[in-house]
């Protein structure tokens, strides 16, 4: 009974953290982008500092009128939401927050289970650009596919570089294994995760599948109401699930100046907002790239430095073993 009631609390808080927080980083990106850019609509809704604006977003997403267009393949245009929505659910369970098996189920193939359902996600919008009947949706799930097979490799080849570190595919067995001294030799490996884990997520200025300037809102173009809301969801949960996995696998999860024990779940969510505050601050930032360019960068960037990590893991590795 006991065990039952673990994890259905565990379930539980894992639950909560997704329906708050993804809403908290979307609240969070409407009023940093005003400050950053002098918008003044995000800071009227509600009085002090607009504070009622995610609200008014809500009402607004439920107020309007759901519609399937008459050419569409029905079924798989109402189920790619969920399918883009759902899979960061499944990849919250196994992020550890804290020491002590702070998490909802810890996995001994941890990293390969979060990589693999991550990729999950992104056959929503692959799944919406085909069933939309509409040339600019079907033009957004091709970018999609691009971006997924160019960014995918490189950010496997850079978690499994601290795998490798490690000497375990287990993100709480990651944690514990770190050292602050893998901070400066691990940096390459971490900004290549972080880079290709925004590109999966189609955010600025890596949303040429979304480029309103030439395909309208790609593969949702047809999508209205809470089916449009449900994927900005996605998106805000995909920004903490990648900033939250990169704190764990590179910038030592729980671990921090003082209090590891007591506060470990303090310095997590710290690193994991300063990174989704860092996300944010990149969409209001830079341009957006061309789709040459977006693949340029994964073929002849981020690929050859996340294998090059991996080299220098192995040669750290064998050096610290003798």
């Amino acid at each position: 009974m006991s065990d039952a009631l673990d994890i259905a609390l565990r379930l539980a808080a894992v639950f909560v953290v997704f329906l708050v927080f993804p809403l908290v980083i979307g609240q969070t990106e409407h009023k940093v982008m005003a400050h950053m850019q002098g918008r003044l609509g995000p800071m009227y809704a509600g009085g002090f500092h607009g504070w009622a604006q995610l609200v008014a977003d809500g009402v607004k997403f439920a107020q309007k009128e759901d519609i399937v267009p008459a050419g569409a393949d029905r079924r798989i245009f109402q189920l790619a939401p969920a399918v883009a929505l759902l899979p960061y659910l499944l990849v919250l369970v196994a992020i550890p927050i804290g020491p002590h098996n702070a998490v909802g189920q810890a996995l001994d193939a941890g990293i390969f289970f979060v990589l693999a359902v991550m990729g999950v996600g992104v056959l929503g919008s692959l799944m919406a650009g085909w069933a939309s009947a509409n040339k600019f949706s079907l033009l957004g799930g091709l970018r999609t596919a691009a971006q997924l097979l160019a960014y995918e490799l490189p950010m496997l080849l850079a978690a499994a570089s601290v795998a490798m570190a490690a000497g375990t595919l287990s993100l709480p067995g990651i944690v514990e294994a770190f050292h602050w001294w893998w901070v400066p030799w691990q940096i390459v490996g971490g900004v290549v995760f972080f880079t290709a884990g925004l590109a999966e997520l189609q955010r600025p200025p890596f949303d040429m599948p979304v480029a309103d300037s030439e395909i309208i809102f790609g593969a949702y173009t047809e999508y209205t109401g809470l089916r449009f809301a449900l994927f900005l969801l996605a998106e805000y949960a995909g920004i903490l699930v990648l900033c939250a996995l990169t704190s764990v696998l590179f910038l030592g999860g729980w671990h921090g100046p003082f209090g590891a024990d007591g506060l470990g779940w303090l310095w997590t969510l710290v690193k994991t907002a300063i990174l989704a505050f860092g996300v944010i601050w990149l969409r209001v930032t830079y341009p957006r790239l061309r789709e040459d360019q977006l693949q340029k960068l994964a073929w002849t960037v981020l690929i050859p430095l996340s294998l090059a990590q991996i080299a220098l893991t192995g040669v750290v590795k064998v050096v610290i073993s003798s």
